[in-house]
């Protein structure tokens, strides 16, 4: 008992020494409105569409200098009759979003890639927009078979702050993440060239 006490007042704490207002619960509406799969030279590339918004709370907690981390998450499997269906391909992809109070700018960051933004809006259009992801081998799929294809979008929460983690359990307005888009995928063979 004492120690559940000491973790909220810690995380309270942690939220009041931020400064973040006490911000009414808003949860998310996040989607993928679109993705497919098409192949190119030597891979399948993932093109997708979501649509999300920050809620005020992490609008704020980013702007006060905490970097958000967004994870894209990517399943392809074939499906057997006989068994569970085989694993073909699962890639993930993490985006940091963080405040520059010097520039004044927004920085968007996948792997050694960074780009920076005038705006919050800017920056989340970017970032919703997945193109030319290479998620699987042309080897690895067999043209004409019937795949199956996941993708989801969340916030990591694990990447907060330890504070900010505590106080973000089961709270909504911590909360930004797609349900999964699934759908099928026939492999295609590869166009000839013209």
């Amino acid at each position: 008992m004492r120690r559940r006490l000491l973790r909220n007042g810690l995380a309270a704490l942690a939220v009041a020494g931020l400064g973040l207002p006490a911000l009414p619960a808003h949860a998310s509406d996040a989607e993928i409105r679109a993705a497919a799969l098409q192949p190119s030279d030597d891979q399948y590339i993932l093109n997708a569409d979501i649509a999300a918004e920050l809620t005020p709370l992490l609008a704020d907690v980013v702007g006060r200098g905490v970097s958000l981390y967004f994870i894209a998450e990517f399943e392809l499997s074939a499906p057997r009759w006989y068994w569970l269906d085989e694993e073909i391909a699962t890639r993930s992809l993490t985006y940091r979003l963080s405040y520059q109070s010097l520039t004044r700018q927004y920085r968007l960051t996948t792997g050694a890639l960074h780009q920076n933004f005038g705006s919050l809006d800017e920056a989340l259009r970017t970032m919703l927009r997945i193109r030319n992801w290479g998620v699987a081998d042309r080897g690895s799929l067999r043209v004409g078979r019937s795949y199956n294809a996941a993708l989801r979008f969340r916030l990591d929460v694990g990447e907060l702050p330890k504070p900010l983690q505590v106080s973000a359990l089961g709270r909504k307005d911590w909360n930004l993440a797609t349900d999964w888009y699934r759908w099928t995928f026939v492999a295609a063979a590869r166009e000839s060239a013209k």
